[in-house]
């Protein structure tokens, strides 16, 4: 049977026959198809002489109907911010129902209640759906850093004659049914520039060109025989490639160009993808889920009302916080939300502190909020803005340059940032567990052993960023097109000697020794002593160790840094041997 036989077939198992112009309208074909599949099916023994179906059709019905469905749920839904705060995307609820449970009914319509969800973010709201729809959940520990390709990895042994559903569809009838004849994977009939497969003349998903709109994709498909072990081949394959980490499952349906699946066609009206805190809004206004405590702090501090809050957009995730962008009348603002575990690294007080002293300045983001207990802020947009490029000699000495001019001004606050100290704290938020590296204690010992040197070396305290990492100088272009240099973020702020700003630049960009040197002599303007190009490489040493301990205590949190964690052990490790040769020579 070709497609427009197996949906003919499909329509007459769900009702009786009536006639070829009905039969037109439900499977979006024409006449002339109608009539001429109406045949093939009878001549292959599928339908009788009345048009109903066969026991041949049953026995079809019946090896390539639907065992099981797999239900994506792990992602952290970074676009639904605020809601995400404190609820997963899957659980969020359109008319009082939550999304997955409504998708879990509508299987159980269908007949299938073998029914697995992959979860990650937020893991523990989805227990009870365990007792409630004796649904089986399997755990990815890797839903931060891998995208659902990886989720889907997980369940392959479940794939077969089965549904694969993202959590956040919202279905306004069931998609799902007892019989099904083939792999299919569900699209609109709107086009959407976003998306990389259309349906072309032959009823195939194909890649898109370049321009070219193709099919909205909505994500939920179906899978069997032929196609499944392809799907499963695939996933492997591309799983084993570091490069597919952030892919979407349906890379892997993509073969030569075009899906390995046929497309399922629905109407725009019949799908709804809940992606966002204002498509929530726009769909169900009277959801549950609007009334977040963060839209509400940001109404009171800015004196509107909640739904004068538009156009909110995720910034990308910083490896502290959660942002996002949001437009109140003609200005676009920065909410920050602290992250994950933030409340054990970071002292909000003392970041408020410090805003009261550098919001003055010319160094620092336009704070328009700041609470010294959550650790919320609200800043300024400013639009035409973009980050240092770490690569870029002219950025990096525009970047040195504003450093030491803040340098020079010796602010100063009550509190200090004690490195050694740190890290000794930040290691005691994972101590329960054993230390990722074999070598930890060693490396430890090593690190701490470069502490005399710094002292004796040490450079007059004053207030210093500790994160004057290559992303927080924002370079800011005015309307006579010359670019200003502004120094963001100044949570860790503290007391302390001002050439550790030198050594966590060089960290954050995992520069080499090369680079590192011709950031300290751009800094120091060429005139850099020799003791203080060791006291710097020992900040590297013990800033490593740092923020390695910091990456420990995050992956137990289940946020992972890849690279990031492993080149700050590293520079612990290589340039405490490096200063103390430097020491050694002079």
């Amino acid at each position: 049977m070709n497609i427009q036989e197996c949906n003919i077939l499909l329509e007459l198992a769900k009702s009786p026959y009536k006639n070829q112009r009905t039969l037109a309208k439900s499977c979006r074909c024409s006449l002339g198809t109608v009539n001429q599949s109406l045949r093939r099916l009878s001549e292959n023994g599928y339908i009788d002489a009345a048009c109903q179906i066969t026991k041949k059709a049953e026995a079809e019905f019946n090896a390539k109907s639907p065992k099981n469905a797999v239900i994506l749920a792990a992602g952290t839904g970074l676009r639904m911010i605020p809601i995400n705060l404190s609820k997963p995307k899957g659980l969020i609820e359109i008319y009082g129902e939550p999304l997955i449970e409504r998708l879990i009914k509508q299987l159980h319509e269908a007949g299938i209640y073998d029914i697995t969800i992959i979860v990650g973010f937020m893991k523990e709201h989805h227990e009870y759906l365990i007792d409630k729809y004796n649904v089986e959940l399997i755990v990815n520990p890797e839903y931060y850093s891998k995208n659902n390709l990886h989720t889907l990895a997980l369940a392959l042994k479940q794939l077969s004659n089965t549904y694969i559903i993202p959590c956040d569809i919202w279905c306004k009838e069931n998609p799902f049914c007892s019989h099904e004849l083939y792999s299919w994977y569900m699209v609109s009939d709107a086009l959407s520039n976003e998306s990389p497969v259309r349906v072309n003349r032959k009823m195939e998903l194909v890649s898109t060109t370049k321009n070219t709109p193709g099919n909205t994709m909505i994500g939920i498909s179906y899978l069997l025989g032929r196609e499944t072990e392809l799907l499963k081949s695939k996933i492997v394959e591309l799983c084993q490639d570091a490069h597919y980490n952030y892919s979407f499952w349906e890379e892997a349906l993509i073969s030569h160009g075009k899906m390995i699946t046929a497309p399922k066609i629905v109407s725009s009206q019949a799908t709804v993808e809940i992606n966002t805190y204002e498509q929530l809004r726009e769909f169900d206004t009277s959801s549950n889920q609007l009334e977040s405590d963060v839209i509400s702090m940001i109404a009171e501090v800015l004196d509107t009302k909640p739904e004068h809050i538009k156009n909110i957009s995720v910034l990308k995730k910083g490896m502290t916080n959660r942002s996002f962008t949001f437009d109140c009348g003609t200005q676009k603002y920065i909410m920050r939300i602290p992250g994950e575990g933030t409340r054990q690294l970071i002292n909000r007080e003392h970041e408020a502190s410090v805003y009261q002293i550098i919001k003055d300045t010319p160094y620092c983001d336009e704070l328009i909020y700041i609470n010294p207990k959550s650790g919320h802020k609200i800043t300024k947009y400013w639009k035409h803005s973009r980050t240092c490029h770490p690569m870029d000699q002219t950025d990096i000495r525009k970047c040195m340059t504003l450093l030491n001019t803040f340098h020079r001004q010796k602010l100063v606050v009550d509190h200090e940032f004690d490195i050694f100290g740190q890290i000794q704290f930040y290691e005691s938020l994972w101590r329960q567990n054993s230390s990722s590296y074999p070598d930890y204690e060693q490396t430890k010992k090593n690190v701490f052993s470069l502490q005399p040197y710094i002292e004796m070396q040490h450079s007059q305290k004053t207030l210093t960023h500790l994160d004057a990492v290559p992303d927080n100088f924002l370079f800011v272009k005015s309307a006579d097109n010359t670019e200003t240099v502004h120094l963001i973020d100044w949570e860790y702020a503290g007391m302390q000697d001002p050439h550790v700003d030198i050594a966590m630049f060089c960290i954050y960009a995992m520069y080499d020794k090369e680079m590192i040197d011709f950031v300290i002599d751009t800094y120091f303007q060429g005139n850099c002593p020799d003791n203080i190009r060791i006291k710097i490489y020992c900040y590297i040493s013990a800033c490593g160790l740092l923020w390695s301990n910091w990456c420990e205590y995050k992956q137990q949190l289940g946020v992972e840094f890849g690279e990031y964690s492993l080149r700050q052990y590293r520079y612990a490790k290589v340039y405490c041997q490096i200063a103390k040769k430097g020491m050694d020579s002079i």
